[in-house]
């Protein structure tokens, strides 16, 4: 800690709290693949107070239980939970974080609370609800997040792993990217291993995980019917990607999950104005493209359909880490 001469320190009291435990879910998703098995968002402490929110990218409206627009006590826990989305960044050995820095991190962290009041895809909303409130018999009981997914990990990333959508037994669960599914079990064993997480599990929000110079996010945030979201709900959600890369200005390598988190990195980057390579990239397992600055690198999803048939292996999922460590440099 850096102490200057004449700057008042902020009591405790003056940061925006924290608080772990909404919405905790334990266990595996069930045996049935759903949506490329993904989650998002995190409990990670952000220690930043409550950022103004920015406009929504189609006139987001607040969630309530039922449509009744929630109570007061609910809407504080859920602003809680949009800061617990986006890991405070103090590794030693780098400089300390500059202003804009820290308005990076407020506007991620106002941006994933509008994420989790977004109510804009009737369908989705309806699905999502559906499956909290008629869970598989190993989750019942279980307090369900049924709400969407923001994005989770480094602020300070300079990789992004984009996939398709969260589990409607996953992350619509546990209310965290790639959280309580065997897609999870996967995806972190392996950042683990490459360095990007300091575990190799990811159980619930709160559990302790934490991502290092890695950001998960995805192309639909909320868990779709039969693992399709539409073209139309794909659109509708498509800004929420768009302001997180603007965000993440580190960021140097995208990694995209399944040919769908390919498809909605190129869209999203068109829409900021990056130039996309004409022919468009095709997506394949180690695939490489440049856009607009950043380098896209493919990899299978890791769905059970792929890891349990062996066209996803264990080797083949570390080596696209190690890959973009590379890129990233």
């Amino acid at each position: 800690m850096f102490l200057f001469l004449g700057a008042k320190l902020p009591r405790r009291g003056e940061i925006g709290t924290v608080q772990a435990g909404d919405h905790l879910a334990v266990g595996l998703d069930r045996g049935e693949l759903a949506a490329e098995d993904f989650v998002e968002d995190l409990d990670i402490l952000f220690l930043v107070g409550r950022a103004g929110r920015l406009p929504s990218p189609a006139g987001g409206q607040d969630r309530g239980k039922e449509g009744d627009g929630g109570s007061q006590e609910e809407g504080a826990a859920h602003g809680a939970a949009a800061h617990n989305s986006i890991r405070c960044h103090d590794d030693a050995g780098k400089p300390m974080s500059s202003v804009k820095d820290k308005d990076s991190r407020r506007a991620l962290a106002s941006l994933a609370e509008e994420v989790h009041n977004c109510r804009l895809c009737l369908r989705l909303v309806e699905w999502r609800e559906a499956q909290a409130a008629n869970p598989p018999r190993r989750y019942r009981g279980e307090e369900y997040w049924a709400r969407p997914i923001s994005g989770f990990g480094d602020p300070e990333a300079r990789i992004v792993i984009v996939g398709l959508a969260p589990a409607a037994h996953g992350a619509n669960r546990t209310g965290r990217m790639f959280t309580g599914d065997r897609s999870g079990d996967w995806l972190y064993a392996s950042l683990h291993r490459t360095g990007f997480a300091n575990q190799p599990h990811s159980q619930r929000r709160g559990d302790g995980l934490e991502l290092r110079d890695a950001y998960i996010t995805a192309t639909v945030r909320c868990a779709p019917p039969a693992n399709k979201p539409t073209p139309e709900e794909r659109d509708t959600c498509l800004p929420y990607l768009e302001r997180e890369l603007r965000l993440l200005e580190r960021c140097q390598v995208i990694v995209a999950l399944g040919s769908f988190g390919w498809d909605g990195f190129l869209r999203a980057a068109r829409a900021l104005g990056e130039e996309v390579p004409r022919p468009r990239p095709k997506f394949g397992h180690g695939a490489e493209a440049e856009v607009g600055g950043r380098l896209l690198l493919g990899s299978y999803h890791p769905s059970q359909q792929n890891t349990f048939t062996g066209k996803l292996t264990v080797p083949m999922t570390d080596a696209i880490f190690e890959r973009a460590r590379v890129l990233a440099k």
